[in-house]
């Protein structure tokens, strides 16, 4: 498998089929339809437990599904794949975790710069130097040789944000980006997630931040025992939503 960069620029849609995912005799995804196109920004929302994690980890094949398929581009996701492969197909795929998951015996921009070096071949002075243009995008150029032990959450989860886009991604996934974060870091990941949304990055986010949802995502999917009750633009979902899980979801975060 191939990502020319020609290709990367094209992606047109993530396509989700029947997608089912059980834990032994639990199902935490049952008979998931949903399509992502290109540029769009989708928000998954809604309460704990409900399989919103699960789903966008499958996106990306950190979890592995039972039934159904998940395509990128028309190319199935959860097909048999060598190990290269796999690590090609998810370099198109940029996750941003909810704890950072930085090495922290190796400085921001090491961070930063050691998958495109281990997955791409790039030569090392290249990765260096995008690492560093991609820091100063998030708003840490001054902290490329300082190790993640010695920065806050939010610059943390920003570095994190930094090295998905390493690869150059046509897709981001955040999976709870801000939810390990103090209340004023919050704010400045937020920032950064903005920024991409507003360059026309294809983004699916799972979040509580539901302010950020309103304003940034061009769709909303709510979630709830595993199953995908509710697609909307955001003006609807938060205006008028249809399903009465919903509503008491939305009546619960008010009050």
């Amino acid at each position: 498998m191939s990502t020319p960069a020609a290709e990367i620029q094209q992606v047109q849609t993530i396509r989700l089929s029947d997608v089912c995912k059980s834990y032994g005799d639990y199902a935490v995804l049952k008979n998931i339809e949903a399509e992502v196109a290109r540029g769009e920004v989708v928000v998954i929302c809604g309460p704990s437990g409900s399989g919103k994690s699960t789903l966008i980890r499958t996106i990306n094949r950190l979890e592995e599904i039972n039934s159904g398929s998940i395509t990128l581009d028309g190319q199935n996701i959860h097909a048999a794949m060598r190990t290269r492969e796999l690590n090609l197909l998810r370099s198109r795929i940029g996750f941003v975790f909810q704890n950072f998951n930085l090495f922290p015996h190796l400085s921001v921009v090491e961070n930063v710069s050691m998958s495109p070096i281990r997955v791409k071949g790039v030569a090392a002075d290249v990765a260096h130097d995008k690492a560093l243009k991609l820091l100063d995008r998030v708003g840490l150029a001054d902290k490329a040789r300082a190790y993640p032990g010695q920065l806050s959450g939010g610059q943390q989860q920003r570095v994190a944000i930094a090295r998905a886009l390493a690869m150059e991604p046509p897709v981001m996934l955040f999976d709870e980006p801000t939810s390990a974060l103090d209340p004023e870091m919050v704010g400045e990941v937020l920032a950064v997630m903005k920024s991409l949304a507003s360059e026309g990055m294809t983004m699916i986010c799972v979040t509580h931040e539901m302010g950020f949802a309103r304003d940034v995502a061009d769709r909303i999917w709510f979630i709830d025992a595993g199953q995908i009750l509710e697609t909307a633009p955001p003006e609807e979902f938060f205006k008028s939503p249809r399903h009465p899980r919903a509503q008491r979801f939305l009546a619960d975060l008010r009050h």
